[in-house]
């Protein structure tokens, strides 16, 4: 199987990002046709594990106070990181600031009166609770 592999990535290439191939399908890795194929659930899931763990080791390294939250209110960090985009998320100063010395219900203000709060309206609330609450919302 290595020499066909090796054949494959040959002649397909392995691209990182999405491009058009020679006939304009949507295309990744070596070959992925996505538009006609896509990805498997097994695949989106491989692929949430690995951007998951990378948002949650920039939040590490970035944020020292980070790994001190509760469990909620690390994953409401995380998802809400997940969304923006670690340098989106170093853009809240006044939210950082406020979870960094534990002023949850001023770090939960801070996140709803934002335009990414009324871009994403109740994934923004349920954080915010979280965020306030230090609980999993149902």
């Amino acid at each position: 199987m290595g020499a066909l592999l090796d054949m494959l990535m040959r002649h397909e290439g392995v691209r990182l990002k999405p491009y058009e191939d020679t006939v304009g399908k949507l295309t990744i890795g070596v070959g992925r046709n996505l538009d006609d194929v896509g990805i498997t659930r097994d695949e989106a899931m491989y692929l949430l594990n690995n951007d998951v763990n990378r948002t949650i080791a920039g939040l590490r390294a970035a944020y020292p106070w980070f790994s001190e939250m509760s469990a909620p209110r690390q994953d409401a960090v995380v998802d809400m990181a997940f969304n923006l985009g670690l340098h989106g998320f170093a853009k809240f100063r006044q939210t950082i600031a406020s979870l960094e010395v534990q002023a949850w219900s001023d770090a939960a203000k801070e996140m709803l009166d934002s335009h990414w709060a009324t871009q994403v309206g109740t994934r923004a609330t349920e954080l915010a609770t979280m965020i306030e609450t230090g609980q999993y919302q149902a």
